[in-house]
């Protein structure tokens, strides 16, 4: 993709100096690329049962290819091919690298690494922060750090406000419809989890492979079991992010983190496209495949940023005003002229 990622450049540097003030978010994730296919090289069986290809992460008979991608344009950078039964994580960090390299060589100030709990890669977590990158990953909840976390004390936690509630705190709510899902759930007694309130505490954390603490955030979840309008138990479940940015608060990390989840619906776009398909025989050739079609999503990125909407010329300016003090809106349209039409009378 080094020939791509040459265009890349030339498209960036068509941008504003804005574009380059905002941090360059590269985020890696792995989708599974399953097939039904026998005589596919390279194919193999992932945790779940499935064959295919990987594309980072584990395969149906499938494969597991790695996309590394720009969060800010939704680019995709890099696209790397694997058996189906290879992790998620497994040969990012090169790729990242790579990622870092070429968004500093187009101008990018400051960059981000963003992932799950499975792209924490803290064995490289050191040598980029000397590289000053930033990152902000997911980290596992695994026991002995679940110790760590419930000896802070609870007024060390405040609570996290979601973005969508501090909205609208302030304003006046209209009524709401009954819930008939909610309903339908208590009167047959099914079970159900409701998330009470979420908060948030941090300290200093050094993972293993690393030689300095860098700050971990600890999101801490009240969840309630209920079973019809019986309350059976409320349970407390953890979540992690790791990173090395001091400028964030806690609450911002915690939405940092969950942005990344929008990678998920550039996969989800890609295999729509089908740009993540093994329609051929090989590792190689589907990898090639992959590469090839994902060229038609960059495209439409690029075209995206070079078409630049032109300023209204102030007469323009002058009668859209005045359409909006009489409360007429502006509503598109085309007027399509065709034989026999006048455009005055319409057909």
């Amino acid at each position: 993709m080094d020939i791509f990622n040459a265009s890349r450049l030339n498209v960036w540097a068509r941008q504003r100096r804005s574009f380059f003030d905002e941090v360059a978010c590269i985020e890696a994730d792995g989708s599974i690329v399953s097939t039904d296919g026998e005589r596919k090289q390279g194919m193999d069986m992932s945790y779940k049962g499935q064959w295919g290809y990987h594309p980072l992460s584990p395969a149906i008979t499938r494969y597991h290819p790695l996309v590394v991608s720009l969060a800010n344009t939704k680019e995709v950078l890099y696209i790397a091919n694997r058996s189906g039964n290879r992790p998620s994580e497994e040969g990012a960090a090169p790729y990242l690298d790579r990622a870092i390299d070429l968004c500093r060589k187009g101008g990018f100030k400051t960059i981000r690494l963003r992932g799950d709990t499975a792209f924490s890669q803290a064995t490289h977590l050191d040598r980029w922060h000397a590289d000053n990158v930033q990152f902000v990953v997911g980290y596992d909840a695994f026991k002995g750090l679940i110790q760590r976390v419930e000896g802070v004390a609870d007024d060390d936690y405040h609570e996290l406000i979601r973005k969508a509630d501090s909205a609208f705190e302030d304003k006046l709510e209209r009524a709401k419809q009954p819930r008939v899902k909610d309903d339908i759930v208590r009167e047959r007694g099914y079970f159900k989890q409701s998330l009470v309130y979420e908060e948030v505490a941090e300290f200093n954390y050094t993972p293993g492979p690393c030689q300095r603490p860098y700050r971990m955030i600890a999101l801490r979840k009240l969840i309630s079991e209920e079973r019809g309008q019986l309350l059976l138990d409320v349970k407390t479940r953890y979540s992690f992010y790791l990173t090395n940015d001091k400028e964030l608060s806690a609450e911002q990390v915690v939405r940092e983190a969950n942005q990344r989840c929008n990678q998920e619906n550039l996969v989800a776009q890609l295999k729509a496209v089908g740009a993540l398909a093994a329609p051929l025989n090989t590792l190689n050739a589907n990898w090639a495949y992959m590469v090839i079609t994902s060229l038609a999503w960059t495209l439409k990125q690029w075209f995206a940023h070079v078409a630049r909407k032109p300023a209204p010329s102030p007469e323009t300016r002058g009668r859209q005003d005045a359409r909006r003090q009489h409360g007429v809106p502006d509503l598109p349209a085309t007027l399509h002229v065709g034989a026999r039409t006048d455009p005055a009378l319409g057909p």
